[in-house]
């Protein structure tokens, strides 16, 4: 029924469209389609076909309202916990204050270095207590640069070392573990090349440690250029989401939460206690933190304090990140679950979490499966009554998009609670999510085959305002744009076909729904194939 319903639909392209459309109504029509009868009863006009694509897509709706009432529940012990905030056991007198050390791990990030090294010179803390690693794996003119710059801060009197390695075995992971080899400090912080600490921030962490039991400290992050297009402000909200409902939720109800790999101090002993760094998953920050938790260390994080870094300002640099996040969660999942299943110490309740947290990125099959399905369910459903809706659609469409914009909502309501404009950016993260699936369902199933790949980074470019060019040096680093985006063109095009039937068949309670699908596919399409392109031509006619 569902390929007879295309091929009338190609037709329309025959001398007589009249006759194309008359075949629609014949086939789509429960009345014609089912012998003649008038009968069109809900039940009387399903057949062996109709009931399995309603069945499959009830399930897959099912699971992922599922997933809904997991992100509701981290929204209800967020405002639960808000106000229980963390804070030192005591504050070390100056002289109390412990050796620190300081990594900046590189990667061909010749854009960023000075900006980089220029930030980590600036901190505020005794310079006899503080060394500066650059942990740099270049292959680029990179090298050059940071050796400069790390000369030119060794003559000023810090104690700033540059440690280049040209085996890049472990990747991020092996350069902060040959890093440790000659770090003098107790405690460890992390910055990347696109972060940019502020002077206090290490003051901000390091009391915490003078509790004995805390491993490690992880501050929020904030963003420099969040401004700078709409990509950028959706990337914004995305993760001030978890950043700010999902790390103060896990932490402050007593769940594990994972260090972000950067703009976090560690301490020394609880990375060597926990097995320290190690990179057979493509997030190494998470497999460390869960496995040092697991050894009793006690983790702080500070919602209430950021280091500002710098977002992807390409859609294909921030898909490769988002894939690399996706990946390396499975991966970690596939290492550690069954140990975090099997540890007597753990509440079901932190168990089920986090299994939710390390293979929550599985929901992305499921949503092309349901993106494939929407068409044949929208056909089979043609003639369901407002009751069915109510009953089945309703309860299961309100668990995965009301926890959405609740979870969304929530981040705005704390950190910006007098800009109101942000909540229209709700519905664009919404159609953001939708539009990755397809990049982070190739993530998911590289980690659950066992495909392993390079840890590839996300390259910056140093654009930390409204008007920053980066289209012309973006070349150097830009990646391929690869097959996905056609498929994701290839999507919107279905949607367009789905839209227009829900229209011409009066469902209109189901194009909104299908709107998200559409922009979400369509933005990810486009910005892919043609963001930089379009970049370069808007430079031009600026010229």
């Amino acid at each position: 029924m569902v390929i007879a319903l295309f091929l009338a639909f190609l037709l329309q392209v025959a001398p007589n469209p009249d006759d194309a459309v008359r075949e629609i109504d014949r086939i789509t029509n429960p009345i014609t389609r089912h012998g003649g009868t008038d009968n069109i009863s809900y039940l009387a006009t399903l057949d062996a076909f109709d009931w399995t694509v309603i069945l499959l897509y009830f399930i897959i709706l099912t699971l992922l309202a599922i997933l809904g009432l997991y992100r509701v529940r981290m929204v209800y012990q967020f405002w639960r916990y808000r106000n229980v905030k963390p804070s030192p056991q005591r504050i070390f007198a100056e002289n109390e204050l412990p050796r620190l050390t300081v990594q900046l791990p590189l990667f061909n990030e010749m854009y960023v270095i000075e900006r980089l090294l220029q930030s980590a010179c600036e901190l505020d803390y005794p310079r006899h207590l503080l060394d500066i690693q650059v942990l740099d794996d270049s292959t680029d003119e990179s090298v050059k640069i940071a050796e400069a710059e790390v000369e030119k801060y060794q003559a000023l009197g810090y104690d700033i070392h540059y440690i280049h390695r040209t085996d890049r075995t472990g990747f991020k992971a092996g350069a902060l573990e040959n890093g440790l080899k000659t770090a003098k400090g107790e405690l460890v912080a992390v910055f990347d090349a696109d972060f940019t600490p502020r002077p206090d921030c290490l003051r901000k962490m390091v009391d915490y440690f003078s509790d004995e039991q805390v491993g490690l400290v992880q501050m929020r992050w904030g963003h420099i250029n969040a401004d700078f297009s709409l990509l950028t402000r959706i990337q914004e909200l995305m993760l001030d989401g978890h950043f700010v409902v999902e790390q103060t939720s896990r932490n402050r109800s007593g769940g594990f939460f994972n260090f972000n790999g950067t703009a976090g101090m560690w301490r020394r002993a609880a990375i060597d206690h926990s097995g320290g760094w190690q990179h057979d998953t493509l997030t190494e920050d998470t497999d460390l933190s869960f496995r040092a938790q697991l050894m009793g260390w006690r983790f702080v994080y500070l919602v209430d304090e950021d280091c500002p870094s710098e977002l992807p300002v390409e859609m294909n640099a921030f898909k490769t990140q988002q894939r690399r996040w996706a990946k390396g969660l499975v991966q970690v999942g596939l290492k550690l679950m069954p140990r975090l299943w099997k540890n007597p110490t753990l509440k079901w309740q932190q168990k089920l979490e986090l299994f939710f947290r390390l293979f929550g990125n599985c929901a992305a099959p499921l949503m092309i499966a349901l993106s494939i399905l929407h068409i044949p369910v929208l056909i089979a459903r043609f003639n369901q009554g407002i009751f069915q809706m109510i009953l089945l659609d309703l309860p299961l469409m309100f668990l995965a998009t009301f926890s959405v914009v609740t979870f969304y909502g929530t981040t705005i309501l704390y950190l910006h609670p007098k800009e109101k404009w942000r909540y229209f950016l709700i519905p664009m993260a919404m159609a953001m999510g939708i539009g990755l699936v397809f990049s982070n369902t190739r993530a998911v199933l590289e980690a659950l085959l066992g495909v392993q790949s390079s840890f590839v980074r996300t390259p910056k470019y140093k654009v930390e305002k409204s008007g920053d060019n980066w289209a012309n040096v973006a070349a150097k680093y830009r990646r391929k744009k690869g097959w996905l985006p056609v498929l994701e063109a290839a999507f919107a095009l279905y949607f367009v076909v789905a839209v227009w039937y829900a229209w011409r068949s009066n469902i209109y309670a189901t194009i909104p729904f299908l709107m998200l699908f559409l922009l979400g596919y369509g933005y990810m399409a486009g910005m892919s194939l043609f963001q930089g392109s379009a970049r370069r031509l808007l430079n031009v006619f600026r010229r």
